[in-house]
């Protein structure tokens, strides 16, 4: 008998062509410090986000010489209000950024959320982290986690998880960067090698019993990140080759 499962492509960004598609994007934009105390300001302008060799770049740029609140720009783009998904397995080909205070993250919200047009704050909407690297931290490590709130209404989450890479860093070269995701649990893989599996309780977990959509975006600094400095090299970019999402 053969029990692997058999998954049909739902959905895919290959980035081919000349500019961001505007039918699965949205470039988000927020003021410096909008969320976790970050030092960037996203924004909707092409250098911070554009096509370039049939990838998708998103580009963190230092505007000064000065390390500070509103010095920096980057990009967050998401799928919100225009593709999402509950269940199935979601696969990405990215290389990312490096260094003090770069937090690049490949990630998703449920698409309830009052930041999208929802009526649900976080963390009640459900955050699942298919990948979160935090340069301060290591180079060669990315993290994995969920986030959602608890019977008393209060933020919980699994508690990021580690996965290091036995030779180099992660902005070495591309890897894939996948989350499979059922009623049962949770599983996360790099290049094919599953790094995390947790069980998902139907009560506990009631946040994701609904659709997400998807995120890509480089913070700059933040309360988890870390501060920018002098040894840290601008503009940072992280390259998506591409993304898809079977069931």
């Amino acid at each position: 008998m053969n029990n692997k499962k058999e998954w049909t492509l739902v959905w895919a960004d290959e980035f081919e062509g000349s500019t961001i598609d505007k039918n699965n994007w949205n470039f988000q934009e927020e003021s410096a410090g909008r969320f976790n105390k970050e030092w960037q300001r996203y924004t909707n302008s092409p250098e911070n986000a554009y096509i370039e060799n049939n990838q998708l770049v998103i580009k963190a740029i230092h505007l000064s010489d000065t390390h500070g609140l509103n010095q920096y720009t980057s990009a967050r783009l998401n799928t919100a209000h225009k593709q999402a998904w509950q269940y199935g397995k979601i696969s990405a080909r990215i290389k990312l950024p490096e260094g003090e205070g770069i937090w690049p993250a490949f990630w998703m919200l449920g698409e309830n959320i009052d930041e999208n047009g929802g009526d649900t704050p976080w963390p009640q909407c459900g955050e699942i982290d298919i990948l979160e690297l935090y340069g301060s931290r290591c180079n060669a490590t990315i993290e994995v986690n969920f986030h959602f709130d608890n019977p008393d209404g209060k933020h919980s989450q699994m508690g990021a998880y580690p996965f290091k890479l036995k030779k180099g860093n992660f902005s070495d070269d591309f890897h894939i960067f996948e989350l499979e995701w059922s009623a049962e649990a949770f599983k996360w893989y790099v290049d094919g090698e599953c790094i995390k599996i947790t069980r998902l309780d139907q009560k506990i977990h009631k946040a994701f019993n609904q659709k997400s959509f998807l995120l890509l975006n480089i913070a700059v600094g933040g309360e988890e990140a870390g501060r920018p400095n002098t040894s840290t090299s601008f503009p940072q970019c992280m390259i998506v080759d591409w993304i898809r999402v079977y069931q």
